[in-house]
């Protein structure tokens, strides 16, 4: 089958039927992506950036133990995700994986929530409640956002962590528990705890193994993996999964990403339903604000390439007499590719074709 220009073909693994991918050098960020998304799982971490490859590295060794992890990252960048694998990695993978996030609930149910209640313990408590640290018994609990938990909550949580034991909301026998505990936080919680907003032996107690998620602007080489993953994801019951082209890629590759990997799965989930078709293209990408070139000093290494590429380009164009054909075919490159390169230069400023030939 044919994808777009040129021999690429991305198909899942259907119905039984084994997966199917080709593609060629230009597209070998987009095809390694689905290939990953393919053997791993679509829902699976995704990671091609070196610094993300060491993480899920270190986070598999840490699954192997049982010892409690802290996630910290901004908002929107995978630490969930991260987590997930942690407990699908280790032996407890077959018990309860329950997360909860701290900021949603107000105080006076977190507590209640976290650690159960019995019959007629306050107000409206009509039944008894189980909470999440026994729900998630022989299991991993997950306390999401855990910067937002109040100072005398803090207390509590440590205490079951150091007991390893919940006494339920009016009860006043403690009951044994076995529970991994994965905490995340958006903010730094070092700062927090010098500002006095966070136990510093809390922080201590659930920091015995940090581990770190970066913004996606951080980490750019992992654009073109999660871009494939997503496809993958909500591709539906196409038979066919649409390709990423060059242009497409370079646009979402540049952009700044302020909501991280939950804006991009937004991104590529509209794309999706404006391209019907078999190809994903710049046109198709719709953005919650127009992208925005990085700004980046000219002696920056992005522009130090750039700048070169350009330069290529217009020597190239100038020996190819102007004839885009002919400098597609000498760089090695589609003529889609060299339009958007072309067009790039000129927003920039660079003269780069004062007359090219069809």
């Amino acid at each position: 089958m044919i994808l777009g220009e040129g021999d690429r073909t991305a198909i899942p693994f259907r119905d039984g039927n084994p997966a199917r991918l080709s593609y060629g050098s230009e597209d070998a960020a987009i095809g390694a992506g689905f290939a990953s998304a393919m053997a791993r799982g679509p829902w699976e971490p995704v990671a091609a950036d070196p610094e993300s490859l060491a993480l899920l590295a270190l986070a598999e060794r840490v699954a192997a133990s049982d010892i409690t992890v802290l996630i910290n990252g901004p908002t929107g960048t995978g630490k969930e995700v991260l987590a997930k694998a942690i407990h699908m990695g280790s032996t407890r993978r077959d018990g309860p994986f329950v997360a909860i996030n701290c900021a949603a609930l107000p105080e006076t149910m977190l507590e209640a929530m976290l650690f159960g209640h019995q019959k007629g313990s306050f107000t409206g408590a009509s039944s008894g409640g189980q909470g999440f640290f026994r729900a998630a018994n022989g299991g991993t609990l997950l306390l999401d956002e855990i910067a937002e938990m109040p100072l005398g909550l803090q207390a509590k949580i440590l205490r079951v962590l150091q007991e390893r034991e919940v006494v339920p909301i009016g009860g006043t026998v403690p009951e044994k528990i076995d529970v991994r505990v994965i905490a995340c936080a958006n903010r730094d919680l070092q700062g927090e705890v010098t500002a006095g907003r966070f136990r510093a032996d809390l922080y201590y107690r659930l920091a015995v193994f940090p581990l770190a998620t970066k913004a996606l602007t951080e980490r750019p080489g992992d654009i073109a993996a999660l871009t494939a993953a997503m496809v993958l994801r909500h591709a539906g019951t196409r038979s066919i999964l649409p390709w990423i082209t060059c242009e497409a890629l370079e646009i979402l590759t540049d952009h700044d990403w302020p909501g991280n990997v939950r804006e991009l799965e937004n991104v590529l989930q509209r794309a999706l339903l404006l391209a019907p078709g078999d190809v994903i293209d710049a046109e198709h990408l719709i953005f919650d604000r127009r992208p925005e070139m990085r700004q980046e000093r000219p002696d920056t290494l992005s522009n130090i390439v750039q700048m070169h590429e350009f330069q290529a380009i217009r020597e190239t164009l100038a020996e190819c007499n102007g004839s885009r054909i002919e400098t597609a075919k000498r760089l090695g490159i589609s003529e889609r590719t060299l339009r958007y390169r072309l067009a790039k230069a000129r927003e920039q400023g660079d003269d780069i074709a004062q007359a090219i030939s069809a």
